[in-house]
């Protein structure tokens, strides 16, 4: 796990200079087991190391001028894993909660994507909190997924569009696109741009399905603690070099 100093960072940002950014990008934060593997460390150790990476980057992001980023924190299928790497999670979430006024006072703000509900009544008020302390800050919108899954986001869309066709308040033919994205997680928000995965995994893992539709992926091989400013400099460097067409061509 590298941290650059100050002069290395503003270095790669003059790199940036005239390149085309994305609006919202997302990042599959991948590898922390295998980062702890590879030390001889317990798994919390490598995703304790991968919060401080999610730190890191998401200042530099600000510093861009990206205006969204979404980074996969914890999703459905997660719970799954052992009863005890579950825990550290929750447990290190809720250190990080307890530790987001360092990233309030740096004009970032953070919001949760995802199911919420099945998380502690204490983590959930915390989630709130950070929430509600952040929303005035303009610099960078961090959003944190969070029990978060792509199919689960979008049956909950389709739920929620369902109560009013049964209400009456909305008929089948008023559903299009534009209101179906409304009732996501990310009402509000520009589509995706780019998804980042590290690890040397190539799979999406069910995250933001919906928003994606025309994201450009980037593949990379280090693990996520390792990932660095210079290289997601690399990877917003590959995303401007893509011929975005849409469909259309």
């Amino acid at each position: 796990m590298a941290n650059l100093s100050e002069e290395e960072c503003r270095a790669l940002l003059r790199q940036l200079d005239g390149v085309v950014l994305p609006r919202h990008a997302g990042i599959i934060m991948d590898g922390n087991g295998r980062w702890a593997q590879q030390r001889m460390l317990p798994r919390k150790a490598g995703h304790r190391a991968g919060a401080e990476t999610l730190g890191s980057i998401a200042r530099f992001a600000r510093d861009a001028g990206i205006e969204y980023i979404t980074f996969y924190t914890f999703s459905t299928e997660n719970w799954k894993r052992p009863q005890s790497e579950v825990q550290g999670l929750m447990d290190l979430l809720h250190n990080y909660l307890s530790q987001s006024n360092k990233y309030i006072g740096e004009n970032i703000r953070i919001r949760f994507l995802g199911a919420l509900s099945a998380l502690s009544p204490e983590l959930q008020e915390e989630c709130r909190r950070t929430e509600e302390e952040s929303r005035g800050n303009t610099g960078l919108n961090m959003n944190l997924a969070l029990n978060y899954g792509g199919q689960d986001e979008i049956v909950h869309a389709a739920r929620s569009l369902a109560r009013d066709v049964q209400s009456g308040a909305l008929a089948p033919e008023d559903i299009d696109v534009s209101l179906f994205s409304s009732r996501l997680y990310t009402a509000g928000m520009p589509e995706c741009d780019v998804i980042i995965r590290p690890s040397g995994e190539m799979r999406l893992s069910n995250f933001l399905l919906w928003q994606a539709a025309y994201a450009e992926f980037v593949f990379m091989d280090t693990l996520w603690p390792d990932f660095t400013e210079r290289d997601f400099v690399r990877a917003l460097k590959e995303y401007a070099r893509r011929s975005r067409r849409f469909g259309g061509r």
